[in-house]
């Protein structure tokens, strides 16, 4: 008797535990625009940004070099403010024209590095997607525009 409901409380439990839903998001593997959050003074922006990587540091790091990519090749979205809307490198075919200078320039550890501040950490302005195989992370950051559009000057991208 003894072995009996021992052997139906073992086949409950299993039952019960594999019939549960797995938490499983599928969000990570949605692409996501960079978003426009505030404008400074001093003509930098700051942005939400959505990186995708195996780890944490690896998402944060992608989001990070995907703000700065969209300021320079593809412009954000700034209301009221055309002129800052517009992509620093406005050329056709800049990221193959260009792509051994931004093939350089995002290395990890790169240049790329100069041309951000302030991360933004407070709970709110953070989303974590997870996929179980991969992690997707908005990141809120600040892009020094001017910066990197002096920088660009420097290195004969723009004129």
């Amino acid at each position: 008797m003894k072995r009996l409901l021992l052997f139906v409380a073992v086949i409950a439990t299993m039952t019960f535990v594999g019939c549960n839903p797995q938490k499983v998001s599928t969000a990570a593997f949605y692409e996501t625009e960079t978003q426009f959050m505030n404008l400074e003074g001093d003509g930098s922006i700051t942005v939400r940004a959505f990186g995708i990587g195996r780890y944490r540091g690896d998402a944060i790091d992608q989001a990070r070099k995907n703000a700065i990519r969209d300021v320079m090749l593809k412009g954000v979205e700034v209301p009221g403010n055309p002129m800052l809307s517009k992509p620093l490198i406005m050329e056709i075919n800049a990221e193959e024209k260009y792509a051994a200078f931004l093939n350089n320039f995002f290395t990890d550890g790169g240049p790329y590095k100069e041309f951000f501040s302030r991360e933004d950490r407070r709970r709110e302005t953070s989303d974590k997607y997870w996929s179980g195989k991969q992690m997707k992370i908005a990141v809120t950051i600040r892009v020094l525009r001017p910066e990197l559009q002096q920088y660009l000057r420097d290195n004969n991208i723009i004129k």
